[in-house]
């Protein structure tokens, strides 16, 4: 095992989800959960409580869970070679039309405090403050200080997973994870249908349609459509 990856799974190990949120990810809309990151300073290196507490505060923004097929992940950019070699394995032993959930997250960083305080009371004081403004979708993680956006991913792979069978539950009853004669899920043919709204708006760009068609290989299907309200704009 290499020196960054035996430090990526200490970080994973000694990571310590103190407060989850009382709410799940929505299953039908965006969800934005606070987080407040706390670590001992990565300067302070004695074995012995730390007088001083690093506090990060930030937003995790959760995209509405989709369905998806390894057909239409093998479309996507921004993936490794090796993760495109996992989703074609996928394709060998499912099928490409084999459809499944897909989560997509964004980290908006806010503030960072150094506290003068040792990280008992920090974290006494923030679960008070949290408990004052009754909210349901904040977080306090312990994580490593240098390694604190691992500790950031350990807790997305928590609440997913915490939130998964609700999601595909709700999906489940609507019939979104029901795949047509084109191997495309219902959920992304709904999605489709609202970005083609978006675009009559003039709320989205032609070319992030397009893309979308094209990912499902259904730009043949929808491109009347699609020529009609680019000769509108």
């Amino acid at each position: 095992m290499r020196l960054d990856d035996e430090r990526i799974e200490h970080a994973v190990r000694n990571t310590e989800i103190l407060r989850l949120p009382k709410q799940s990810i929505a299953t039908f809309g965006t969800t934005n959960i606070n987080y407040y990151m706390v670590t001992k300073p990565v300067y302070d290196e004695t074995g012995e409580e730390s007088s001083e507490t690093v506090v990060r505060e930030g937003r995790v923004i959760a995209e509405r869970p989709r369905i998806v097929t390894p057909y239409y992940m093998t479309q996507l950019e921004g993936f490794s070679i090796n993760a495109k070699r996992y989703f074609n394995t996928l394709i060998k032993n499912y099928g490409e039309n084999a459809p499944g959930i897909f989560y997509t997250y964004r980290n908006e960083p806010g503030k960072l405090s150094i506290v003068n305080n040792e990280m008992k009371s920090v974290l006494e004081r923030l679960n008070i403050e949290i408990e004052k403004r009754g909210d349901p979708l904040t977080t306090i993680i312990k994580g490593q200080d240098e390694l604190w956006d691992v500790s950031l991913m350990r807790f997305i792979y928590e609440i997913t997973s915490i939130s998964m069978q609700d999601n595909l539950s709700q999906l489940f009853s609507r019939g979104l994870i029901e795949v047509d004669k084109a191997g495309v899920p219902m959920d992304a043919r709904m999605r489709i249908e609202e970005l083609f709204v978006k675009m009559a708006k003039g709320e989205l760009n032609p070319n992030e349609v397009r893309k979308e068609l094209d990912r499902w290989n259904l730009f043949e299907e929808y491109q009347d459509r699609f020529f009609r309200l680019l000769k509108r704009r």
